[in-house]
């Protein structure tokens, strides 16, 4: 997906924070807050651990990040642009579903190793929102992963796609979703994968907003998704379905432990926001069988 070259992204949350492991465990939160912060996400995140005292981490603001053609040009400022874009649509479309909306406190990009309000994260966690600190956290290397792992195509639209994804999470988080749904189950309609899947579908919704979202100056900061594009997208939310994920690195499926949606139903929902709207993303009213 490509932003119109003249759309100014300078708006957006999003910045990137320098290396930095064994940094203390921000908030005082630690094994304990991690476990929580899975349970009521259903999302590994094992690759989260504690740390001890050490520098705190400085970020940098994206400056350089402009206008529309730099996103079309690198990969930090497609994720500011696209910060920018979410921004914009979430205040309009927040009120439509009796959100009163906040943004994110941060969105930060980082390599390797991250202090967060949830704990120390390495890589191997994959993009994920904190809700103690109400931030997005994405190293960008993901996106390659997504495509040698697990076999999706990429492009511009899948990667603003993980981004959306995100932060339908946020959206959730200051709904109230997130804490109310919390149990601790696993399992093809339990409400772990209705969480994932209504992310999936608030990121549906974004996507085909995207392109009529304006700047302040009311330039669109998206042009209009190719058939391609979209095929990216659901490619990427195909790619990290329950069932492509435990079949590439366990070699068997256990709907059981599902908490994140098949594949299957990741691009369904994707497909429902995108064709409806985020009015139409209420996973929790529907039934098991219909999931």
């Amino acid at each position: 997906m490509t932003f119109n070259p003249n759309s100014d992204i300078s708006g957006g949350r999003a910045s990137r924070r320098g290396r930095n492991t064994g940094i203390a465990v921000g908030g005082g939160l630690g094994a304990i807050a991690l476990f929580l912060v899975a349970q009521f996400l259903g999302v590994d995140l094992s690759g989260l651990v504690g740390g001890g005292q050490g520098p705190a981490p400085s970020d940098a603001a994206l400056e350089q990040c402009e206008t529309g053609a730099d996103a079309n040009e690198r990969i930090d400022c497609r994720m500011k642009g696209a910060s920018a874009s979410l921004e914009e649509y979430w205040q309009d479309a927040a009120p439509t579903i009796g959100l009163e909306y906040t943004p994110p406190q941060d969105f930060i990009l980082f390599e390797q190793a991250v202090a967060t309000g949830c704990g120390n994260a390495s890589s191997a966690t994959g993009p994920f929102y904190c809700p103690p600190d109400q931030t997005i956290y994405i190293d960008t290397s993901f996106y390659d992963q997504l495509e040698s792992r697990f076999g999706a195509e990429g492009g511009p639209l899948a990667e603003m796609y993980v981004v959306a994804h995100e932060w339908g999470h946020h959206i959730q988080n200051i709904a109230g979703v997130l804490d109310s749904t919390r149990d601790g189950q696993t399992g093809p309609a339990s409400n772990a994968v209705r969480v994932e899947l209504q992310a999936d579908c608030f990121a549906g919704a974004w996507a085909a907003a995207a392109s009529s979202t304006e700047d302040p100056e009311g330039e669109p900061f998206l042009q209009p998704i190719s058939p391609e594009e979209y095929e990216q997208a659901i490619g990427a939310a195909a790619a990290v379905g329950d069932d492509r994920i435990q079949e590439a690195t366990q070699g068997q499926v256990d709907p059981h432990t599902f908490s994140h949606g098949t594949s299957e139903q990741r691009v369904r929902w994707f497909a429902t926001g995108f064709e409806q709207g985020v009015g139409a993303c209420n996973t929790f009213e529907v039934s098991g069988d219909r999931l």
